[in-house]
Order: C-alpha cells, then structure tokens, then sequence
C-alpha cells in the first residue's frame, strides 16, 4: 500500500504535466479540492496537500476565497520551474525538445566559454586535478558498457573546475543547474552520449595538452574546435529528438490537422 506521500507526490506530480502540456491553460482555475478528492479516490485534506504541492513546484498560485489559479511557467518559472517543467514534459515531445534546445544552447555557451577562457587565461592553476578526472574518464568510456550518468557527472565536474578557477560563479550556479536537469531525464543523458565517449575523451586530452604547452592553440586551430563543438551540440540535440520522438509526434500532428 502506498503512503501518504507518496500518494501526495504521485498525484501532484500528474496534475503538474496537465499544466505542463498545456491541458490547463495559464490563468484558469485549477480544479478545487473536491473535485481532486473526487477525481482521484482521496478525502479532502490530502487533495489540499496535494494542492499545496503544486503551489510549492511554482505551478499555481493560491487565493483565499477564489482556488488556485494556473501559473504561466514558461514565462514566470525561474530554474527550479523550468527544472520541474522539463522533467514532466516527456509525454509531449515537442515541448521537450524545445525545452532541451534551450538547455543544450544554454550548456554550449558556458562550456564553450569556460574552455576558450582557461585556454587564454594565464591562470596558473595546476591541471593535474583535472588530468585526474581525465583518467577516469577514459578508464569508464573503455568499459563494456560504460555508465553514461557516472560520464556526464565527471566531464560536468571537469567544466565545474574550470568556472571554478575562472571565478566564474553565476556560470557554475546555471551550470550545477543544468547538470540536474539532464539528470533527472534519462533521454537526456543519453543524448549527450550521442557521439562515442571515446571522442569525449581524446576532446579532453586534446585541451589538456593545450593547457600543458607553452605555445598555445593556433586562431585556426580555435576555429576548428568551435565548429567541432557546435557540430556536437547539433548532434546531441537531434538525438534527444530522436529519443523523445519529436519528429514522429510532429508528423502525427500535422496529419491530424491535414
């Protein structure tokens, strides 16, 4: 038998994807909690925990004598929002992939940025913590079937040392942020994995050689590296796609509306 929390969470959990996908529609009046208590078999002081759950996710807003109204999350909700809003988001594909686009753009410019800045920067700081985290990565891309959570938890711990060192500390708060996102929705760490860990991991022993010599990268050698760097964020994106099946639900839309 399930407990109360559970119940709790489960059930506001559920309400929380109809906002989500749109069912309930920013501003109405979110069902009141006798017809929670009525639609899902509970008595009526669980459905106000249940309510009062989703006013804690951001979801809705509560007003004496009126009910709970619909948030508009997209554009209301900070990060912790948006994190929740991703995660309930996998049943309506199309949301999803937008939502990981936004991710995806947002992962790209921290990263992209943290890596041309301690590449630049005469920072000084030993990268031997950093060749550390390497070797582990490689020992892990070179298992059988390697723990793609476990490789996107230690390049994410790379890039957190360089926002470190950098003293880049907004960008780690929105890139700890991000790691928890993609976290907590297997397709997207299956995306990020959308080319072999094994180019993950000659990526970074390519900078950590940069890092170690004295000349530096070449203009034309940067360029090149961004390209790369933009072509596999194209990748990852078009592999969550594919995972969600995006495609196939905008082509079921566009059938039934022929």
């Amino acid at each position: 038998m399930m407990g109360a929390q559970t119940v709790v969470a489960d059930v506001a959990d559920a309400l929380a994807r109809r906002v989500a996908s749109g069912q309930y529609a920013p501003g109405d009046l979110m069902p009141s909690v006798r017809q929670v208590a009525e639609e899902f078999n509970l008595n009526r002081a669980t459905a106000q925990l249940i309510l009062g759950r989703l006013e804690s996710y951001g979801f809705v807003d509560a007003h004496r004598g009126k009910g709970f109204t619909i948030r508009d999350v997209r554009a209301d909700g900070g990060v912790d929002v948006f994190r929740r809003l991703f995660r309930m988001s996998m049943d309506t594909p199309e949301i999803a992939a937008e939502m990981f686009a936004n991710i995806v753009e947002e992962e790209r410019g921290i990263v992209l940025g943290a890596l041309l800045s301690y590449t630049h920067d005469e920072h000084g700081h030993d990268p031997a913590e950093l060749k550390v985290a390497i070797d582990e990565l490689e020992a892990l891309a070179r298992t059988e079937n390697p723990d793609r959570y476990r490789l996107f938890t230690i390049e994410l711990g790379l890039v957190r040392r360089l926002v470190t060192a950098l003293g880049q500390t907004m960008q780690r708060a929105v890139l700890n942020s991000i790691g928890e996102m993609v976290l907590e929705v297997p397709e997207a760490v299956e995306a990020f994995y959308a080319v072999s860990p094994d180019l993950h991991v000659l990526i970074w022993r390519g900078l950590a050689a940069v890092w170690e010599s004295d000349s530096g990268p070449t203009e034309s050698q940067l360029a090149l590296f961004e390209d790369l760097f933009g072509m596999y964020h194209a990748k990852v994106i078009a592999r969550f796609d594919e995972l969600v099946g995006a495609a196939e639900h905008a082509d079921e839309q566009r059938v039934a509306t022929a």
